[in-house]
């Protein structure tokens, strides 16, 4: 069949995702601040790298402290492919970590792993200061600021243009409020998977922030503070990450196999669906005509949530074949009876 001739050209073959989800780059590059080049602040950063990195990865601020990390914080060089300065300002040390040793690290310490395909996020930010009110438009010298945070982060954040239309819409009033509906309106034309609302203002010195995150039925807000403004944006993108991991990473071992039937494959969906379950292990167990089937590690939650980045839709499970009743032999001996089938892996269904 052809889809089947062409799963190894698939696999070969770079194509853009058939989703608002995002492929994230530099996942496993990090930009720490330092101050100067002295080994021993180099090494001071170098930790706080690999902190911050095990926090992208993971979503869990203790995950750094597992003590199954101990030998990677004792020598973090073994998971770094290289490094560098950047003048700046600031002046950052660049840390690139080696994608495959440094997950095979974090499964060995027994910790989930988030990939690199996440949601989309939409962000509505409103800096509100002695200058004014001004909403952070793509483009824009703020806007900086915020994809520095977000990359920092491991979140694949859009801005809107910040036209007049928009302005009007992206009120303070707005951004706070818990109705979503007036953003959601203006943000059809981005196509993104989440909706980020920020009311960030400065007040003695100081910045904090209101946020809100929308993400299909999931509702998140809160607020932070900070010295500035990118200490602020930093603090709010930490927390939309911490509130999201939950929903995406895959606990090795915690939540069983799982069996997957996606139907409607084609190369594009094939290369895009591999991405979005890189995560949960993912293994090829049948293919037929359009319909693939594989076998995943992670709870249903977690693959209905991944899953859903892509806009598949869920089917219903399929009914079990009846075993028809045994029937007495043609010399009147009684039948007997056939073993009870052993009862089928739990199975997830969608179709693009």
């Amino acid at each position: 069949m052809r889809f089947c001739k062409l799963l190894f050209v698939g696999c070969l073959t770079l194509v853009s995702l058939a989703s608002h989800a995002e492929n994230l780059k530099g996942l496993y590059q990090v930009r720490q601040p330092v101050n100067g080049q002295a080994p021993e602040e180099r090494d001071r950063a170098t930790q706080a790298a690999l902190d911050t990195l095990v926090l992208r990865l993971t979503g869990d601020p203790k995950a750094a402290q597992n003590p199954g990390l101990a030998p990677i914080r004792k020598d973090p060089q073994q998971i770094i492919s290289q490094f560098g300065f950047d003048a700046g300002p600031p002046e950052v040390l660049k840390v690139d970590f080696d994608p495959a040793t440094t997950e095979q690290a974090l499964r060995r310490a027994g910790l989930p792993v988030w990939g690199a395909s996440r949601p989309s996020i939409l962000g509505w930010w409103l800096n509100d200061s002695t200058e004014g009110a001004s909403l952070v438009g793509d483009g824009q010298a703020a806007a900086a600021t915020l994809r520095t945070a977000a990359q920092h982060r491991g979140l694949p954040l859009r801005l809107p243009l910040a036209d007049l239309s928009e302005q009007l819409v992206a009120t303070a009033p707005a951004l706070e409020s818990a109705d979503p509906a007036p953003l959601r309106s203006a943000s059809e034309r981005y196509s993104a998977d989440a909706l980020l609302a920020v009311h960030a203002r400065e007040e003695g010195g100081q910045w904090q922030a209101k946020w809100r995150l929308w993400l299909g039925d999931q509702k998140e807000a809160g607020s932070v503070q900070g010295a500035d403004q990118a200490a602020v944006a930093d603090a709010v993108m930490l927390a939309v990450a911490e509130r999201l991991a939950p929903r995406f990473v895959a606990k090795p071992g915690a939540s069983g196999q799982q069996t997957l039937e996606v139907q409607g494959m084609n190369l594009e969906h094939y290369a895009a669906l591999l991405r979005l379950l890189e995560p949960f292990g993912v293994r090829l167990q049948s293919v037929q005509g359009d319909r693939i089937v594989y076998r995943v590690n992670g709870s249903v939650d977690q693959l209905r949530a991944q899953l859903s980045l892509a806009k598949l839709q869920e089917l219903p499970a399929e009914a079990p074949v009846p075993v028809a009743p045994a029937q007495p032999a043609a010399d009147g001996t009684p039948a007997v009876a056939a073993p009870t089938p052993a009862a089928a892996a739990p199975s997830l269904r969608f179709r693009w």
